[in-house]
């Protein structure tokens, strides 16, 4: 029988590239709820690279905290694209880290539409670049996930950092 070595989880593979570039992480969860941060936590070290999360749920809390524009969530809701980018910037800014992850979407197993069923997430990652250079960017990826409350959660958070990976990967 041959034996696969498996990858290490997600949450274990971030942080050396983190180090490597000298990179901070700050997130910004709604439908996660620290859940990334806890990810992120559970490796020990991570304090190296990790800075925050910030479980913002509301609509009160996305504006109070992470300066998320009124009108655009009036006009595309919490669960949206433009939410998702503004929530990356927003952490990123205030906690003036390199990186700012967000999550924005429905967990379920209510609150679904036909647009945005349950399981639609919009996961945000922002990168502040240096100042003068215009290099700072920030992209919102629309995902769906199926399964129960919880391990819709655990598909965006671990989502979620594989977006970080991915774009840290990039800028290496």
């Amino acid at each position: 029988m041959r034996k696969f070595a498996s990858s290490p989880p997600i949450e274990e593979r971030v942080g050396d590239p983190l180090r490597e570039t000298d990179a901070t992480v700050a997130v910004a969860e709604s439908c996660t709820g620290g859940l990334i941060g806890s990810l992120l936590t559970d490796v020990p070290g991570s304090s190296d690279y990790f800075d925050r999360s910030v479980a913002t749920y509301s609509y009160d809390a996305k504006r109070q905290l992470l300066a998320v524009d009124r009108g655009v969530l009036d006009a595309e809701g919490a669960v949206s694209a433009p939410v998702a980018r503004q929530m990356a910037q927003g952490v990123r800014d205030t906690a003036d880290t390199t990186w700012g992850v967000s999550t924005t979407g429905i967990a379920g197993p209510e609150g679904g539409t036909d647009e945005r069923p349950v399981g639609t997430v919009f996961i945000g990652v922002a990168y502040a670049g240096e100042w003068g250079t215009q290099s700072s960017t920030t992209a919102a990826e629309r995902y769906e996930f199926d399964g129960t409350r919880q391990e819709i959660k655990e598909r965006i958070a671990r989502r979620a950092l594989e977006d970080l990976l991915d774009a840290v990967e990039q800028r290496r």
